[in-house]
Parts: C-alpha cells; structure tokens; sequence
C-alpha cells in the first residue's frame, strides 16, 4: 500500500537528495579548500541494468545501500534479508570524506 512504500522509499530519497549536496573539505597548503561533488546521474542507470539483465550485470557486489550483505550471503539467507542499516548511518558513511 502507498504508506508502506512511502516508509520505505522515504529514506531512500532523502539519501540521494544528501548526497547531492556533498562537499569535499581538504587543507592544502595551510589554506582549507572546499570542493563540491556534482552527480550527473542518479542510479537510474543501475538500477535499469539490474532490472533488465540482473543484480550480476550491474556490477555490485550488494544487494541494496540500506543493507551491508552481499549477493552471496544474501542468497544463503533469504527469509532473514533486511534492513540493517538507519538513514542517519548512511548520512554518517557517504559523508564523511
């Protein structure tokens, strides 16, 4: 239902709109730099590859960014497959340059 896709994609969204808005801090030569990231494509790429040809096609060795399992450990254990990671985690991981 659209509640439940709305929890779920929320985050998701949320993720991508942060990481549009990156920003690299460097000190380089006692002088601090700021360099901005621009992300020409959104995933929608990937996420078309996978859809047509598969996860192997894609390239990724994860099954999705809110989860640290792989397609390996993920095809052993496919009942217990969840979310193991927080939008705030994920901030704290792209982030931190």
């Amino acid at each position: 239902d659209h509640e439940t896709l709305t929890a779920i994609l929320s985050p998701l969204i949320a993720e991508r709109e942060a990481m549009k808005s990156s920003e690299l801090m460097l000190e380089i030569g006692g002088i601090l730099r700021s360099f901005k990231f621009i992300f020409r494509g959104t995933g929608y790429d990937e996420k078309l590859v996978r859809e047509v040809e598969g996860l192997e096609a894609s390239g990724s060795i994860f099954i999705c960014t809110l989860c640290d399992a792989t397609r390996l450990e993920a095809s052993q254990n496919l009942v217990f497959h969840s979310i193991t990671r927080s939008h705030s985690e994920n901030l704290q991981r792209y982030e931190t340059w």
